[in-house]
């Protein structure tokens, strides 16, 4: 059994709640890989004008289908025509384009009108007519565009509407929201995972073929419970946003991720320490620590 196979059958016992989207999805197998679409050969292209760098190029692609990771494993993603319609046509449309997903190194943006965004048979296409020769960023990344040594993109984007395919293998993005996301000129997609020994862990589960029935009980123990957690977080921000009348503050909006995660396990663990300090006072034994988890 393939690797796609098994996390498609833990997929479709463990999705919970949130079935109509992926799960902690991510564009590599390691947990602090960002959550974007990778464009390989993206068709960047600059022409020199008479003002300034004429940019062109594809920040994503339709009807393609391309490798992304869940919390299960790998599954096939595709976008298919017309996702980004509705998010194209908003009045406030705002989306730079930047280098590398960094929000401070924007060359172009959509509501300057230096960038024009526009969904074709290829996919979505980002046209920069006029980048500025000074600025240091253009002239940073445009040698290596020319060069070759530049030719993918990505986007920044949430999810508004998708749907699995019977077998659980594939997600089709219906439609898209790329609102106060990002287009970006990147390097290689995969974020590098740079801890050895959680490398060295990870690999032994991801090249598993045949597990033994403790295996999975404890496996299905332990997705059903990173299942629920993932849903109550996801539907308690959704709420919350909603609540406050601001925007969701969600990963796929372009956050770290990685950066997201620390913040949120230190945070857990102050307050762990502070539960724990109270309980040792009270002569309460707690029953579970963060760190068993």
């Amino acid at each position: 059994m393939s690797l796609h196979s098994e996390a498609a059958q833990l997929r479709a016992a463990h999705v919970g709640t949130r079935a109509d989207r992926p799960l902690q999805r991510r564009c590599a197998q390691f947990p602090d890989s960002p959550r974007v679409a990778i464009t390989r050969g993206a068709k960047l292209q600059l022409r020199d004008t008479g003002d300034g760098t004429e940019f062109t190029g594809y920040a994503s692609v339709v009807s393609r289908g391309y490798e992304m990771w869940d919390m299960f494993g790998p599954y096939t993603e595709e976008v298919v025509p017309g996702a980004f319609a509705n998010t194209l046509n908003m009045a406030d449309l705002d989306v730079p384009l930047v280098l590398a997903h960094d929000s401070l190194r924007r060359i172009a943006r959509t509501s300057n009108g230096s960038l024009t965004l526009a969904e074709d048979d290829h996919g979505l296409l980002c046209r920069a007519p006029q980048l500025d020769p000074t600025d240091v960023d253009v002239n940073y990344i445009s040698p290596k565009i020319r060069s070759g040594l530049i030719d993918e993109m990505s986007f920044a984007f949430r999810i508004v509407r998708g749907e699995w395919s019977p077998d659980w293998t594939q997600y089709n993005i219906l439609e898209v929201d790329i609102n106060r996301g990002d287009v970006a000129i990147v390097g290689y997609g995969a974020n590098p995972y740079t801890s050895v020994a959680l490398r060295s862990v990870t690999n032994k589960l991801t090249h598993k073929r045949a597990l033994d029935p403790q295996d999975v009980s404890v496996l299905t123990q332990a997705l059903g419970w990173f299942t629920a957690i993932d849903s109550i977080v996801d539907e308690a921000q959704e709420s919350l946003a909603a609540y406050l009348g601001t925007p969701n503050p969600d990963p796929d909006e372009g956050e770290d991720v990685a950066e997201l995660a620390q913040k949120s396990l230190l945070a857990l663990r102050a307050r762990e320490a502070r539960l724990r300090a109270d309980m040792t006072a009270a002569n309460v034994r707690p029953a579970l620590r963060l760190a068993d988890i």
